[in-house]
């Protein structure tokens, strides 16, 4: 599907899992070499920058656990940059391009909001706001630490090892997606000041400290997680030694016992106490009576 954006002197295309039409209209009007134009077609898992005479051409993935559409967790988007137009590619609803294009639609009706004098300025603001919605993925993880925060602390140690694990994986897949920006961003960078010339600069800077900001976040949600984990791994192995010293001690206290009834359950000719009177309750109370000092010994020592 193509849509189309126009706000002064620059133009906006929007394509969203493009026809082999739409992405020939598109090189055809605003020159698109056709190598680039191919790789509009499908998504790719590398990302990268091109610089070419008439645009700059660099992919990027963001990664989406609660405002993903189709089940995938990196959402691509292929950027063209012109000097007055910007082509963006993408193979699926990704929501802040959504609210992005309302607020760019109704301010070129509106004509009230001044973007710059080129489309570098656009793709500044685009980029700004798919940063700020990565912040609201990293909330889908905040809010996910928080509940496994107060599930160990329930006593529920034990399920809480699958929880961290899903945690950890998706925290796993959004360093990684976000690992390549910072190589991208450097070449952008380099691309943008020759494309746009130095004034430019400040805004590359803006959106490289937008990438910062967010693999902050990463890294303070990651040391959260580290923590969690070492806690429920403490908690757990606490109870786990707890068991281990119940089982022990009702080990050592059974053993005597049993020893007791194989010694008075030997055939030989002469037992002492078998055969008096009252002998069974004799035996059970002697070894009721060790029993029990042994639980109060054990009781004293705080081993219980």
């Amino acid at each position: 599907m193509l849509t189309k954006y126009t706000h002064k002197d620059v133009t906006w295309i929007d394509l969203e899992s493009p026809t082999k039409e739409e992405v020939h209209k598109v090189m055809s009007e605003y020159s698109i070499h056709p190598t680039v134009a191919e790789e509009l077609l499908m998504p790719t898992t590398k990302p990268r920058v091109d610089l070419h005479d008439n645009f700059i051409y660099l992919i990027l993935h963001f990664p989406a656990f609660k405002h993903t559409h189709n089940h995938e967790q990196n959402q691509e988007i292929d950027f063209i940059v012109g000097k007055d137009f910007i082509i963006t590619t993408r193979y699926d609803t990704i929501d802040p391009l959504h609210k992005f294009s309302k607020i760019f639609e109704t301010n070129s009706i509106l004509d009230k909001s001044d973007i710059g004098t080129h489309a570098g300025f656009v793709f500044f603001f685009m980029i700004k706001k798919l940063y700020k919605s990565l912040e609201h993925e990293l909330e889908y993880i905040d809010d996910a630490l928080e509940t496994v925060e107060e599930d160990i602390f329930k006593g529920h140690e034990k399920e809480m090892v699958v929880a961290l694990s899903v945690v950890s994986r998706d925290l796993l897949n959004f360093k990684q997606a976000m690992r390549s920006h910072k190589e991208v961003l450097d070449s952008f960078e380099e691309a943008g000041i020759k494309f746009f010339g130095q004034d430019f600069s400040h805004h590359i800077k803006s959106i490289v400290s937008e990438y910062y900001r967010v693999n902050s976040m990463i890294g303070m949600h990651n040391d959260s997680l580290y923590e969690l984990r070492q806690t429920n791994d403490s908690l757990l192995s606490t109870k786990q030694n707890e068991v281990m010293k119940t089982l022990t001690i009702m080990a050592l206290v059974t053993f005597p016992l049993s020893l007791i009834a194989s010694i008075f359950g030997m055939n030989t000719k002469t037992l002492p106490i078998v055969g008096s009177h009252n002998d069974f309750w004799i035996i059970m109370g002697i070894m009721l009576t060790l029993a029990l000092i042994m639980f109060i010994y054990f009781k004293i020592r705080r081993m219980l």
